[in-house]
């Protein structure tokens, strides 16, 4: 049982699309630290170190140290889903810093949670290329799971969570159902319960959702302002701070 618990990584990890009333970004990290305090029926410290629109070598850059420092048992760690939106991704060097940065939380004698995203490529355009650069990628970290103290939790190819159910009207962040199905894969994956009021089967029991349409208000709305930060070099993490940069109590 785990009784801190850090996680690193870009708007997956951060919580988009699992917005509470005031506006600030849930996730799936915070209801696996929910997830823990309840099932160790006691306060566990929790901090969430990612920030929306980094690549991986920003992660690695200004997260991975700072997870280290806060001496947790167990790091989640997700990255590369903006790397492979871009048009060209380099696939081994993102492989290969995606194996260091592990190594680096392993050797600290720290539990390493690996996640891949949700794959969202049903419904996005070139939904193709993010389809198997993901599969791909997934495929190049899998053996990491050799090493004691790593757990890895395959959400990309989690087929349930392609449901259209899962997904923000842009397609391409969880939205709240989504969320606590990638916490229910965690917590199921390093033996925690995952608390039944969540309804998570309940959800997956339900008939799949309509087929994805993207429409001319979709692409005004979310394509377009995306690809507006891209020729402009602006991300919509600039300016922005971890919502949870120390570990503070969460309780059950």
């Amino acid at each position: 049982m785990f009784h801190s618990y850090v996680a690193i990584g870009d708007s997956f990890t951060e919580g988009l699309g699992d917005d509470l009333p005031d506006g600030t970004p849930r996730g799936w990290a915070d209801l696996v630290a929910i997830g823990l305090a309840k099932a160790a029926r006691e306060p566990i410290g929790y901090a969430n170190l990612a920030i929306r629109g980094r690549k991986l070598g920003g992660i690695v850059e200004e997260q991975l140290e700072a997870a280290i420092a806060l001496r947790p048992e167990v790091i989640s760690f997700n990255g590369g889903g903006n790397d492979i939106m871009r048009p060209r991704m380099p696939e081994d060097l993102i492989a290969e810093r995606f194996r260091t940065a592990v190594h680096r939380i392993h050797d600290e004698g720290i539990h390493v949670l690996i996640l891949s995203g949700g794959n969202p490529g049903d419904h996005l355009p070139l939904g193709k290329v993010m389809d198997v650069r993901g599969e791909r990628l997934t495929k190049r970290l899998v053996d990491l799971t050799a090493l004691s103290g790593v757990t890895f939790v395959d959400n990309f190819n989690d087929r349930g969570l392609r449901d259209i159910r899962y997904w923000s009207p842009d397609k391409l962040h969880l939205n709240s159902l989504g969320h606590a199905r990638v916490a229910s894969n965690v917590l199921t994956a390093i033996g925690v319960p995952v608390p039944a009021e969540w309804g998570v089967d309940e959800v997956a029991a339900a008939p799949d959702g309509p087929r994805s349409r993207n429409t001319a208000a979709y692409y005004r709305e979310f394509v377009l302002p995306w690809i507006g930060r891209r020729l402009t070099g602006r991300s919509s993490g600039d300016g922005r701070t971890a919502k949870r940069p120390t570990l503070e109590p969460v309780e059950p």
